[in-house]
């Protein structure tokens, strides 16, 4: 085994390091340098990029990707495990979701050298970390007031992808490109298959969504051949699904009938929003039977606001038939060079729309 390069490092054959990242686009030039940490294994196999905290109110990844790398034990490992605990510091540091400038990092990838300073960041990071890794697993949680199950997000138009998601155990998949200027959505286009793992909500530290977080990855790593599996799951098929988004149709106070992983069937009124003016009610009704994989805490909502997403179980099989068929999607195969924000009005650049926050992507 040679040693591993990254940073302008070198890390030997079962040993362990702390190297640093620079975004280089603090104003002051007093720089603020992101930790990558590096187990080098001493066989060979996959280069493994565990990534974490692109959106810093995002904590339950911080953890799962502490966990997965301290419980890594270099000199049995094979291949190369990378993992960034806290991507976006600047977010990070203030409990804030978006960069300094109130962009949103995992719109910008794979970023632009000479672009705005989110696109810079996304280059820096994008060309100096993930264009030397095998595979990526980026973690998240849900967006603002929401919680998700456990769940992978995967284009499974992708084999390597789909190759992927086998490794996760007992993890819900669900089909989705991911919108232009995500992260997996730029390493995948790169020809460096990636897959989101969802797990709870922002700005908590869930313990149950955390341990499954960590078994999963450890588990990838199993099927990956970089370590030795010694644990089961309960079930390990993962199980496939398709969404639909249920969205309140008036505006109040939303309390939840079900709760995250409930199985639910058609006509089934998943909660209420109550009117706390006039008192006057409205149900929350599931259009069709599935599972509920995501939803809102119980909050104040406005009409056309996104509480509860609905996975339609299918089997893996249907979804890579479906995922593989031609889309109306203009976006092909080859690396993407520009980041959609930057092509849009320069006036608009530091305004940060949080009524993205309600789109089917927010939360990646």
């Amino acid at each position: 085994m040679e040693p591993f390069k990254l940073l302008g490092s070198e890390v030997p054959p079962g040993e362990v390091r702390q190297l640093s990242w620079f975004a280089n686009q603090h104003y002051s030039g007093v720089e603020s340098a992101a930790q990558v940490l590096v187990a080098h294994g001493s066989k060979p196999g996959k280069v493994l990029c565990v990534t974490a905290a692109i959106h810093g109110d995002e904590i339950n990844g911080v953890e799962i990707a502490r966990r997965v790398f301290y419980r890594t034990k270099p000199r049995s490992l094979a291949g190369t495990l990378v993992v960034v605990p806290i991507t976006n510091l600047h977010g990070f540091e203030r409990s804030y979701r978006y960069l300094a400038d109130r962009r949103d990092l995992n719109r910008y990838f794979p970023g632009i050298v000479d672009g705005s300073s989110a696109a810079r960041i996304a280059h820096s990071f994008f060309t100096s970390v993930i264009e030397h890794c095998d595979a990526l697993v980026d973690l998240h949680t849900g967006s603002f007031h929401r919680t998700n199950l456990p769940q992978l997000r995967a284009d499974l138009s992708k084999k390597k992808v789909v190759h992927l998601t086998h490794g996760f155990g007992a993890t819900a998949v669900l089909d989705d490109k991911g919108a232009i200027g995500t992260l997996r959505r730029a390493a995948t286009d790169a020809g460096i298959p990636a897959v989101v793992l969802e797990a709870g909500e922002p700005m908590r530290l869930q313990p149950d969504e955390v341990r499954h977080g960590a078994k999963a990855v450890k588990s990838l790593m199993a099927h990956l051949r970089m370590v030795k599996k010694s644990w089961r799951w309960r079930d390990p098929q993962p199980v496939y699904y398709e969404s639909v988004w249920v969205r309140a149709s008036r505006g109040g106070i939303l309390m939840a009938a079900v709760q995250l992983g409930d199985s639910v069937s058609a006509g089934q009124s998943l909660g209420a929003v109550t009117d706390p003016i006039s008192n006057s009610r409205s149900q929350v009704i599931a259009p069709q039977a599935g599972r509920v994989i995501g939803m809102a805490v119980n909050q104040m909502v406005r009409p056309g606001y996104a509480v509860f997403r609905i996975g339609i179980e299918r089997t893996e099989a249907e979804i890579v038939e479906t995922a593989a068929q031609p889309s109306t999607d203009d976006s092909s195969t080859t690396p993407v060079t520009t980041s959609p924000a930057e092509t849009s009005d320069p006036a608009q650049d530091d305004i940060t729309d949080d009524a993205s926050s309600d789109t089917d992507h927010s939360d990646e």
